[in-house]
């Protein structure tokens, strides 16, 4: 039972764990708040950029595409009934990662915390926020039908411990600059 809560939990949301991922890897160009600040502050800074939140998006809706392609095969493997994603679920979860980002940033620079800096909670559910607020709005029978409360609260719990398990990865593999 709890076995196949982790890894139905796991499997719905690889298409918003990995979009922020890749939104580094892309890096660089134009940032969505083109420069502009608000209040003496930069409204987002030069970590969120066009090109990033496109290519994330872009990532992980490819990556929901190949997850559908392996669902019978891994499902009969592992004895576990894995949901497949429909379009706009994919679409769903990882731009509303992308977006619980780009939130993120503009609190950040809202408490005067700086581009890297840590905000324990935020950092590690901020896209997980912004993925299943799109999914539940955007593909709602979708969402209940894979999200139930149990699954839900399987995504609370494992999301900030991967979250820190990678992010300590990346910084010792010298990926990134701070360990959050």
């Amino acid at each position: 039972m709890v076995g196949s809560l982790v890894a139905t939990a796991f499997w719905a949301m690889l298409p918003a764990y990995v979009p922020n991922n890749a939104a580094v890897l892309a890096g660089g160009g134009r940032p969505i708040d083109g420069g502009r600040e608000w209040r003496g502050a930069r409204v987002l800074g030069d970590g969120k950029t066009w090109r990033g939140t496109a290519v994330g998006t872009a990532v992980g809706v490819a990556l929901a595409l190949v997850l559908n392609a392996l669902v019978d095969p891994v499902s009969g493997a592992v004895g576990i009934d894995l949901p497949a994603f429909d379009l706009l679920a994919a679409v769903a979860l990882a731009f509303g990662a992308m977006c619980g980002d780009i939130g993120a940033s503009f609190l950040k620079r809202r408490s005067g915390r700086e581009r890297g800096a840590a905000f324990p909670g935020l950092d590690q559910l901020d896209f997980v926020g912004g993925a299943l607020l799109a999914v539940f709005l955007l593909a709602p029978a979708w969402a209940t039908e894979v999200f139930t409360l149990p699954v839900l609260a399987v995504v609370v719990v494992m999301t900030p411990v991967l979250h820190v398990v990678t992010n300590v990865a990346a910084y010792v593999l010298g990926v990134k600059n701070e360990p959050w």
